[in-house]
């Protein structure tokens, strides 16, 4: 084998070495594959990506970068539920993506992907990144033996139950390092959790109920036979179970918010109250008299009133009917003896002839004599 042979074959190795090399180096490489983060807060998924510089002499440029999720690669700055909230962070090696103000939607497996020019340079870092986000939530558990309650600060995220915790009561620290503790019934007081090193994203407040109100529908007047519904609500979390009571007896009535009579009696009318309970305490309502008009009072108004128009129509139409047959009468009974009509001139015919008479017979009467 010649010289020149067998430098030619060494220029062969080296080129294939290169492009084998290149083919080895596309990669995406991310700090952890699973991240749990609370509620709120702020989380940061870090990676690191490679790309051979050149190949076969052609250097390598990036076109394109971005984070996706799920399996769709589609730019998460796009999704409006992500406006303002997402930040890419790229430099020549690094690939951060940031999220703020988590919500329990972005769970989700997050995947970094880039584009270069060189044929076939797209390359999607796997299986990815897959983000758990948690609300911490305060669990209470009640003795009903004694005046004690068990606390403790649950989230979903099992990675997370490692870390130390901090309880508040009424706003001041308590206690720390345990997810959960013990302390006295106290209707007054309020509580809340939080990881240690995320006090800025606390859980919501659990506390015993608020003094309930009740609201009666319809508000109107009540009539026995209608149909009235008394409401009891109260601010309490966790939330409240209802039940209903007569002052009268102390009975109870119901176990639900709303008491319902279908229809009412007068019986029913009295002073009503609720109770409003959850696992930290107990709160009576003011009392609320509900008073019921008697149906039968109302009836009989209406009857009389009716019996009023009804009698003073009938008269009405009575003294109109006798009035009428009465005109009928006297007009039939006056036609057959109507005197007939004389002329003027015929009576004063009769009164001249009747007196040329008696003057006639006067004269008559003298002659004999």
């Amino acid at each position: 084998m010649n010289l020149a042979a067998a430098a030619s074959g060494f220029v062969v190795f080296l080129l294939s070495v290169q492009v084998i090399q290149g083919q080895d180096d596309w990669r995406v490489t991310y700090t952890s594959t699973e991240i749990c983060a609370v509620k709120g807060s702020t989380v940061e998924i870090h990676c690191s990506y490679t790309y051979p510089s050149r190949i076969n002499s052609r250097f390598t440029r990036l076109t394109k970068k971005m984070w996706f999720k799920e399996y769709e690669p589609v730019d998460l700055r796009t999704y409006p539920q992500y406006s303002g909230r997402v930040q890419y962070s790229f430099t020549e090696k690094d690939c951060t993506l940031r999220i703020t103000d988590l919500r329990e939607s972005d769970s989700a497996v997050y995947k970094f992907r880039f584009t270069t020019d060189q044929p076939g340079g797209t390359v999607t870092g796997s299986p990815g990144v897959t983000l758990s986000v948690t609300d911490l939530q305060v669990q209470v558990r009640r003795s009903f033996h004694s005046t004690w309650s068990e606390l403790k600060c649950h989230n979903s995220c099992a990675r997370l139950n490692h870390q130390y915790y901090v309880w508040y009561r009424n706003g001041q620290t308590i206690w720390e390092y345990t997810s959960s503790f013990t302390d006295i019934l106290n209707p007054a007081n309020t509580y809340y959790c939080a990881l240690k090193g995320y006090e800025n994203y606390p859980s919501p407040s659990v506390y015993a109920p608020k003094r309930p109100s009740v609201s009666v529908c319809p508000s109107a007047e009540i009539v026995e036979g209608s149909s009235v519904t008394l409401t009891c609500s109260s601010d309490a979390n966790p939330a409240a179970n209802y039940t209903w009571y007569k002052t009268k007896n102390q009975t109870l009535l119901s176990e639900e918010p709303q008491l319902v009579f279908s229809s009412i009696q007068s019986s029913d009318s009295g002073q009503y109250f609720c109770a409003a309970e959850n696992e930290l305490g107990k709160m009576m309502s003011d009392s609320n008299f509900v008073h019921v008009k008697c149906k039968s009072t109302r009836t009989m108004n209406i009857i009389r009133l009716t019996l009023v128009v009804v009698i003073a129509t009938l008269l009405l139409l009575f003294c109109l009917c006798m009035r009428f047959r009465k005109k009928k009468t006297l007009n039939s009974t006056n036609e057959p003896n109507e005197p007939k009509e004389t002329p003027e001139s015929d009576s004063v015919y009769e009164n001249v002839s009747d007196s040329a008479a008696r003057r006639e017979d006067a004269e008559v009467q003298e002659d004999l004599v």
